[in-house]
C-alpha cells in the first residue's frame, strides 16, 4: 500500500466545535466475483470498514494506538467473500482516535505535532477473471458527515440517529450530493502492518440492579471492568435525547467520578464530557433504537442514565460489553481457598481491562501506556497470557520514542510529554523487562533484536547520570506506598533506582549474550557489577545488613535482586521480618517492593506469613479489597475512609497472581524449556493447582492433601526439563511426575528430619 492519504475536511473536532466523524464511500465495478481480493486500510484515528454493507473490521479501535510520526499502522483483509459481479462499495467511518486526541491535554496530547482531522489511506486489488481492478485512496472516494457528531476516545461519543443515511455503504446508493475526498498532508511515520492482537469482546454483563437516582436511573453491573455500552431503547420519541455517564464507584451512595477527573479549573472538559455518551433517537417505525459506541471505551461498574422515562428504565436498556486485546490465556491457577481464587480473578479482570493493544494504567482516566506499570506486570502477565505479539509491537513504539541521548519517556505513545517527569530507571526498565520475559518464558529473541540497540543506548545514558558514588537517582521511586500519597515513598530513590538499573543491565547482559552480541553483553555486565558495588559500598550497612532507609521495600528488593552476599542473606531477611513485625504484621511497600516481597518471604520458608499478609480481612491486604466490595485490583492500598486509592481498576499490584502460581501451587518456570516444582504446602489449603503453556506444550502441577499425606502430580511435555523440590514439605508426599506420555517416577517423600535420621543410621 502507498503512503497516500485523504480526508473529508481539514476542520478538527473539539470541545467547543464538534465535527462529525466522516463517512467515506467508494463504488467500483467487477466483471466477475473475484477469488482473491486484498484491501489494506490505515485509518488515523480509528476506522470502521464495510464491504457491501458488511462490517469486516478486525475489532474495536483499529488499527492501533500509536504516534503517527513514528509508525502508521494498517490492516490487510481478504475481502473476496464479500464481493460480487457488478457494483461493489467500500465504506469507511473514521473516528478521531489518536490522530486528534484533544481530550488528553493533561499530557499535552491536545498540541501534539501530528494533530489533525482524521485521514485515510487505503489500497484495493482484486483479480476478477482476466482483469485486475485496483485503486488507492483518492478523490474518487466520496464523503459526508456521519451520525457520530462528536467522538474522543478518552471522553466519549455523541450519536444522532436522525442523521443516519440508509444504504450509504451499499450498491445502488446515489452519492451525487456527496463531496469528493481531499488529498491531505502525509504523516511522517513509516507504514507497518499491525501484528498486535485485535481488541475484541470477552464477556457481556447485564445490570444486577436498576434504581432511581436523582433525575435519572443508576445501572449497576456488579463488576468494575472496561469496555463499551450497548444501548437498546424501547419506543423512543423522535429526537429523544439520552445521556449516559459512567463511573467505577459510588460515594455516599451517589454516582461519583471525582476519583477519575483531573483539576476541572484547568481541564473543565472533564466535567462536561468525561466518560459520557449522548444518543438522540430517530423514532424508528419499529419502535426500537439500538446503538453501540465504537470510538471510545470506558472503565466502569455504574452507568447513570438520564433522559429516559420510567417505562424505558428496564435492565435491557444497557448491556456492558467487556473488551480487551484478544490474548490467549496460557496460564491457570486454582486452589481450595475461595478468597485466593477471587483475588486471582480480580487480577485477571484488571489485567484484561487494561490491555488495549498494550498495558494501560487505567481504562478510564488516562488510558496511557505507562512504562513502569507494564514493566512490573510483565512477569505475571506473560505467565497468564500470550502477550508476545502485543509486547513486540509496543516495544517497537518504545524504541522509537527513545530520545537521541538515550532517555525514555514515562508513557508510550507520547508527543513529547514524560521526559521531564514520570520516567527514570524503574519506569524505563520496560525496555528490558518486555524482551526479557519473552525470551525467558517463551524462548523468543525477536524482542531482543527489536530493542538491543536501544538497550545499550539507554544503559550508556543512565551510566552518565550516576552520581559521584556511582548511584542512580532520577525519576520516580517506590510509587503508591501503603496508606500514603503516591509519591510519599520512604525508600530512598537511590536505593530503588540503582537496584532496578543494576537488574536492567544484568538482563541486557543475558539477552545480548543470547543473540551473540558478546562485546555489548560484557559492557552491560560490567555496568551491572559496578552498580552492585556502589550500592554495597554506599547504601548498605554491612554489619547490620540494612539497606539505606531501613524499609520493607529496600530489604525485599536487595534480597530479590541479589545485592546481598550469600552469608548476609539470612541477616538481611531477619531485618525484613522485623520490619513486617514492627508494622503490625502488615506490608507497607509501594509497587516496586510489592513485586518482590511475597517471593522473598517464600524463598526463606515464610509462605505462611505471605499468605496471611494477602488474605487477612483487615487493611492492608488483598482480601480487604474484597471485604470493601472491590472486583478489580486498585491502584494503591488506602484505608477505608482515608486517602483515595486513585483508580479502582489497575494492574501493577497484580503480581500477587505470580506468587499464587509459583509458590502456592509451586510451578516455577525457569525458562521456556525448564521448570522447577516447589509448592508451599500450607496448612490452610487442601489443594492447589497451576498450569502454563510453554512452547513445547502445557505444564501442569497439582497437589492435594489427603489424610496425613500430600499427593503431588506433575505433568510436562517431553521437551521440558522438570526438577521437583520438596523442601517445603512437612508431611509425606506421594509424587507422580509424567514427562510426555511416559510416567517418569513415583516416589514417597518423607520428612526431611526423618530422612536425615535415616542417613545417620546408615552412616553408623
Amino acid at each position: 500500500m502507498r503512503k497516500q492519504f485523504i480526508c473529508a475536511t481539514e476542520e478538527r473536532c473539539g470541545f467547543d466545535r464538534p465535527v462529525p466523524a466522516p463517512l467515506f464511500r467508494r463504488s467500483f465495478s467487477l466483471p466477475s466475483a473475484p477469488k482473491k481480493a486484498v484491501l489494506s486500510v490505515c485509518g488515523l484515528g480509528f476506522y470502521l470498514l464495510t464491504v457491501n454493507g458488511q462490517d469486516v473490521t478486525k475489532g474495536y479501535f483499529a488499527p492501533y494506538i500509536s504516534n503517527p510520526d513514528h509508525i502508521l499502522y494498517y490492516d490487510t483483509y481478504n475481502v473476496a467473500p464479500y464481493l460480487k459481479k457488478g457494483e461493489n462499495v467500500i465504506g469507511v467511518v473514521l473516528g478521531n482516535g489518536f490522530q486528534n486526541p484533544f481530550g488528553g491535554a493533561v499530557w499535552d496530547f491536545d498540541k501534539v505535532p501530528w494533530i489533525s482531522s482524521p485521514k485515510l489511506a487505503l489500497s484495493f486489488s482484486a483479480r476478477a477473471g482476466e482483469e485486475t481492478v485496483s485503486f488507492e485512496a483518492d478523490g474518487e472516494f466520496r464523503t459526508a458527515p456521519s451520525p457520530w457528531t462528536f467522538d474522543e476516545y478518552r471522553m466519549g461519543e455523541s450519536f444522532d440517529a436522525r442523521m443516519k443515511i440508509p444504504g450509504w455503504n451499499l450498491p445502488g446508493f446515489d452519492d451525487a450530493g456527496w463531496n469528493r475526498a481531499l488529498k491531505t498532508d502525509l504523516p511522517k511515520g513509516t507504514l507497518r502492518k499491525c501484528e498486535a492482537k485485535p481488541i475484541l469482546p470477552r464477556k457481556s454483563l447485564t445490570p444486577v440492579s436498576v434504581t432511581k437516582h436523582g433525575d435519572g436511573y443508576l445501572y449497576d453491573f456488579g463488576e468494575n471492568s472496561a469496555g463499551v455500552c450497548l444501548l437498546h431503547l424501547k419506543k423512543p420519541a423522535p429526537g429523544q435525547k439520552i445521556t449516559v455517564r459512567f463511573c467505577e464507584r459510588l460515594k455516599d451512595g451517589k454516582f461519583d467520578q471525582s476519583n477519575l477527573i483531573f483539576d476541572p479549573s484547568h481541564y473543565p472538559f472533564y466535567l462536561t464530557h468525561f466518560q459520557k455518551i449522548e444518543y438522540i433517537a430517530s423514532g424508528n417505525e419499529d419502535g426500537d433504537d439500538s446503538w453501540s459506541q465504537r470510538f471510545s471505551w470506558f472503565g466502569f461498574r455504574y452507568a447513570l442514565v438520564e433522559g429516559i422515562s420510567e417505562s424505558q428504565a428496564v435492565p435491557q436498556l444497557l448491556t456492558f460489553l467487556e473488551l480487551s486485546s484478544a490474548l490467549n490465556e496460557i496460564g491457570h491457577f486454582h486452589c481450595s481457598d475461595e478468597t485466593v481464587n477471587r483475588i486471582y480473578e480480580m487480577v485477571r479482570n484488571s489485567d484484561l481491562s487494561n490491555f488495549y493493544y498494550f498495558p494501560t494504567d487505567c481504562p478510564h482516566r488516562e488510558k496511557n501506556g505507562w512504562t513502569g506499570d507494564a514493566s512490573f506486570s510483565a512477569p505475571h502477565m506473560t505467565l497468564l497470557y500470550d502477550t508476545a505479539s502485543s509486547y513486540r509491537e509496543w516495544l517497537r513504539n518504545i524504541v522509537l520514542a527513545q530520545r537521541e541521548d538515550g532517555a525514555l519517556p514515562g508513557i508510550v505513545p507520547t508527543g513529547g510529554w514524560g521526559f521531564a517527569w514520570g520516567n527514570g530507571p524503574a519506569w524505563d526498565s520496560v525496555l528490558f523487562s518486555l524482551p526479557y520475559v519473552l525470551y525467558r518464558l517463551r524462548g523468543n529473541t525477536d524482542g531482543i533484536q527489536i530493542a538491543g540497540d536501544a538497550m545499550m543506548k539507554y544503559l550508556r545514558y543512565a551510566d552518565g547520570r550516576r552520581d559521584g558514588n556511582g548511584l542512580a537517582a532520577f525519576g520516580l521511586g517506590d510509587w503508591v506506598p501503603v496508606g500514603k500519597d503516591a509519591s510519599a515513598y520512604e525508600t530512598p530513590l537511590e536505593v530503588t533506582d540503582s537496584i532496578v538499573l543494576m537488574n536492567s543491565a544484568w538482563k541486557a547482559y543475558v539477552m545480548l549474550s543470547a543473540v551473540e552480541r558478546f562485546e555489548e553483553a560484557g559492557e552491560a555486565l560490567l555496568l551491572s557489577r559496578s552498580l552492585r558495588t556502589s550500592v554495597r559500598e554506599h547504601l548498605l550497612d554491612r554489619e547490620t545488613c540494612v539497606l539505606k532507609g531501613r524499609t520493607q521495600t529496600g530489604q525485599a528488593m536487595g534480597l530479590y535482586y541479589g545485592v546481598f552476599e550469600p552469608d548476609e542473606r539470612n541477616r538481611a531477611f531477619a531485618v525484613l521480618l522485623n520490619l513486617i513485625r514492627e508494622n503490625g504484621d502488615n506490608f507497607d511497600c509501594g509497587f516496586l517492593g510489592m513485586h518482590c516481597l511475597f517471593s522473598v518471604l517464600s524463598d526463606f520458608g515464610y509462605s505462611e506469613l505471605a499468605y496471611r499478609l494477602i488474605t487477612k480481612p483487615e487493611f492492608p491486604s488483598y482480601r480487604n479489597l474484597i471485604e470493601r466490595g472491590e472486583t478489580a485490583i486498585v491502584e494503591s492500598f488506602q484505608p477505608e475512609g482515608g486517602r483515595d486509592c486513585g483508580s479502582h481498576n489497575h494492574h501493577f499490584l497484580g503480581d500477587v497472581a505470580r506468587w499464587f502460581i509459583t509458590d502456592l501451587a509451586g510451578l516455577r518456570v525457569l525458562n521456556s524449556h525448564e521448570i522447577e516444582v516447589c509448592p508451599s504446602f500450607l496448612d490452610e489449603l487442601r489443594e492447589a493447582e497451576a498450569a502454563c503453556r510453554l512452547p513445547a506444550g502445557k505444564v501442569e502441577v497439582r497437589w492435594v492433601r489427603k489424610q496425613r499425606k500430600l499427593h503431588l502430580y506433575v505433568r510436562c511435555p517431553a521437551g521440558v526439563k522438570c526438577r521437583v523440590n520438596l523442601k517445603n514439605a512437612r508431611v509425606p508426599v506421594l509424587k507422580r511426575v509424567h514427562i510426555g506420555k511416559r510416567k517418569l517416577k513415583t516416589v514417597l517423600g518423607v520428612r526431611r528430619k526423618k530422612r536425615a535420621k535415616n542417613a545417620k543410621k546408615a552412616a553408623r
